[in-house]
């Protein structure tokens, strides 16, 4: 529990936010109790949606070792929420030390105690920042500082693209960071999806509207055109446990919420752009 004696400026305790409540689901220490009400009734109308949380980012840890695997040497984190145990750079870092990583987020209390965690770790960097205004985030100075857009990046978008609407057209905006990206960069992208439990999750759904992170729910057809300017990496696009498990497979894969992969990017997707990338 989050000591209420340091609290950024600004938090609205009345309401609940997604970084705060995922880091209840995932056990952690800095959401309040507004948050941890909202995971319980989340809990009671998706049964199992704090396990598929822990999935979830069992799969960051399993997407990031990929990726160093691949020789990958720069992370970008977008939507990365508050720090628990096994973030992308203790993972990355612990492969290669030489690997740069950049976490971003536009919840205060995310920065802030992602700020605190990472002073004096070299290679390491926060932002505040929009993840709808692209243009504006890829060129923040921390990130430029620390990330060289023409060697190859592994960008991460874990469960965060079912919080934009479609008004602001998701599917679009990972288009727009991946024109930025070197061939070789992989694209990481889970997104929650109703398609084995509507009800359930419109059930959620609902519940997120009161939130101040409404939230929605698309096909895995849907997420799978996320990664149009990508080549798939094996196995595919699957629900998150099935996604090269290093341990026992789980049954019922399909019962926990999150669909995505991992994308290599296309050598033509600046081409099939017509716009230029600076």
């Amino acid at each position: 529990m989050v000591e209420r004696g340091w609290i950024p400026n600004g938090i609205d305790l009345t309401r609940p936010s997604a970084a705060r409540v995922y880091d209840a689901f995932l056990g952690g220490g800095h959401n309040f109790a507004v948050d941890r009400e909202f995971a319980r009734r989340a809990e009671q109308v998706f049964p199992g949606v704090s396990r598929a949380c822990r999935a979830n980012r069992a799969f960051l840890r399993r997407a990031v070792e990929f990726g160093v695997s691949q020789g990958v040497r720069q992370f970008l984190d977008i939507g990365s929420g508050i720090p628990t145990r096994g973030n992308v750079h203790e993972i990355a870092q612990q492969h290669s030390p030489d690997c740069r990583v950049v976490y971003v987020d536009n919840e205060a209390v995310a920065v802030a105690h992602s700020e605190m965690m990472l002073q004096g770790v070299r290679n390491t960097g926060v932002v505040d920042a929009d993840l709808c205004r692209p243009e504006e985030l890829l060129t923040h100075p921390v990130i430029r500082s620390l990330i060289d857009f023409d060697q190859p990046v592994m960008l991460l978008m874990l469960a965060v693209l079912h919080f934009v609407p479609d008004d602001e057209d998701p599917a679009q905006l990972v288009s727009r960071y991946m024109r930025r990206l070197a061939p070789g960069s992989l694209l990481a992208v889970t997104h929650a999806t109703a398609a084995a439990r509507p009800e359930e999750m419109s059930a959620l759904e609902r519940l997120y509207a009161g939130s101040t992170n409404p939230a929605k729910a698309r096909t895995p057809e849907w997420i799978a055109g996320l990664f149009r300017d990508c080549e798939s990496v094996p196995p595919g696009l699957c629900y998150v446990p099935d996604w090269r498990p290093d341990g026992a497979l789980r049954p019922h894969p399909e019962h926990y919420i999150f669909y995505g992969g991992v994308g290599r990017r296309s050598a033509q997707v600046r081409q099939h752009s017509g716009e230029q990338t600076g």
